[in-house]
């Protein structure tokens, strides 16, 4: 049982020494605290918050719970992680690619939930395609290629995957500090040389506002420097979709398409940027400037592309450059005018209802449909011009997609200043 004092103790602001705080996540790993005391204890967190130094002692509590995966090699190792939204491709091109500087990327994902698609759900359009690696797995292919995304092992973390479910029934998702404990005791239970963080805010989001964003990077940030690993954030808009594409096999393909050489240019920015920190950070490069060239240098090559077949087909993918996609039909503005806004929240529900999301864990996903936007916030639209290419198996919902699309899209009489990308 958890003691009442400690429930107490953060239900009126005081702060839990680590001694504390490791008693309570021991306990309701093992399952001698039980699930109604630790959401008393998970409401209070989300009504007071917790400390820095609370935040780093229920990371590393956690942390704590399971493994930690072993090295293979002596190369840097090094990851990213992104909070998710509509479009976000960039771990498929990042991988491969910072595995071509010698350095080992132990990426492990997760699948879609609600709007946010999943890594695992984009590669697993490759038929056959594995993310079950075990941890001699994981290891065997870092040696052999320097990258693997696959899922988290059971090993690692088990009280973050324990805790999430109750969190995810209790309403205190929404807690910086818990998502900081959640997100960081994966990424340190990888042992990790550095690590850069994909902060998003906006309509397509979890957290909507820069404010928020600025907070929870800050902590996530924070929690990495206490466990000495460097770590560096970037904050980047989510009020549209990165890119163009939004759904799995269509989010693989353009994937590729950066891979290639091409692709969207915020796309391959994105990746960029974040790559570029990792460089510096393991001293592949001594700035951004220096690691755009390298990075640019590396995809020209091939190499990257190269890498990330042999990645697919190691974890038993069938690897194409161009993954089947459903038949396609085009939705047209009623209007002229510019593209003011996109309600990210909608679009995404859009490619749920479509098939290519779940409303709840463990529905299965139709890795063939999604949108391919056709317009950007800020571009002039003229009427009857098309917005969105929908792909699409079936016909009966077609009347509501077509109305949810174009409410998502607003459109304005007057031009609105476009957001950068990366805004911190």
């Amino acid at each position: 049982m958890l003691p009442t004092g400690i429930i107490a103790a953060k239900r009126d602001g005081k702060q839990l020494d680590p001694d504390e705080i490791r008693f309570m996540i021991e306990g309701f790993t093992s399952g001698r605290i039980p699930d109604y005391q630790m959401s008393a204890w998970a409401m209070a967190v989300l009504c007071r918050g917790m400390e820095a130094e609370e935040i780093a002692a229920l990371t590393e509590s956690m942390t704590a719970s399971g493994t930690r995966l072993g090295r293979a090699t002596d190369r840097p190792r090094v990851d990213k992680h992104s909070t998710g939204g509509l479009g976000d491709k960039t771990s498929l091109v990042l991988a491969p690619l910072l595995a071509c500087f010698d350095l080992d990327v132990p990426m492990l994902s997760g699948r879609g939930l609600g709007i946010t698609g999943g890594t695992l759900d984009k590669l697993e359009s490759f038929p056959g395609y594995r993310c079950d690696l075990s941890e001699s797995e994981i290891n065997r292919q870092l040696k052999d290629l320097g990258c693997v995304i696959t899922g988290t092992t059971p090993s690692i973390a088990p009280a973050d995957r324990k805790l999430y479910a109750l969190r995810d029934v209790t309403g205190t998702v929404p807690s910086v500090p818990l998502i900081t404990a959640s997100i960081m005791s994966k990424k340190l239970a990888e042992c990790l040389d550095a690590l850069v963080l994909d902060v998003k805010f906006g309509s397509g989001a979890f957290m909507r506002s820069v404010a928020d964003a600025r907070e929870l990077s800050e902590s996530l940030v924070a929690t990495g420097a206490r466990a000495s690993v460097p770590t560096s954030a970037i904050l980047s808009d989510m009020n549209q979709p990165l890119g163009r594409m939004v759904g799995n096999a269509c989010e693989v393909n353009e994937a590729i398409e950066v891979l290639e050489g091409n692709g969207p240019y915020e796309t391959r920015w994105l990746t960029f940027r974040l790559a570029a920190e990792l460089l510096i950070a393991t001293g592949r490069a001594t700035d951004n400037v220096a690691a755009f060239q390298v990075l640019n240098d590396t995809l020209a090559s091939g190499r990257a592309m190269e890498r990330f077949e042999q990645m697919v087909r190691q974890q038993g993918g069938e690897f194409c450059r161009r993954l089947p996609l459903a038949q396609s039909r085009i939705i047209t503005t009623e209007r002229g005018g510019f593209v003011s806004a996109m309600d990210g929240q909608e679009l995404g529900q859009v490619v749920i209802e479509l098939g290519g999301g779940r409303k709840q864990l463990g529905d299965a996903v139709n890795h063939r449909v999604g949108l391919e936007m056709l317009v950007k916030i800020g571009e002039m639209v003229q009427p009857e011009q098309p917005l969105v290419r929908v792909f699409c198996e079936a016909e009966s919902s077609w009347e509501k997609v077509q109305n949810t699309l174009r409410s998502a899209i607003m459109i304005a009489d007057e031009s609105t200043a476009n957001q950068p990308l990366i805004v911190h």
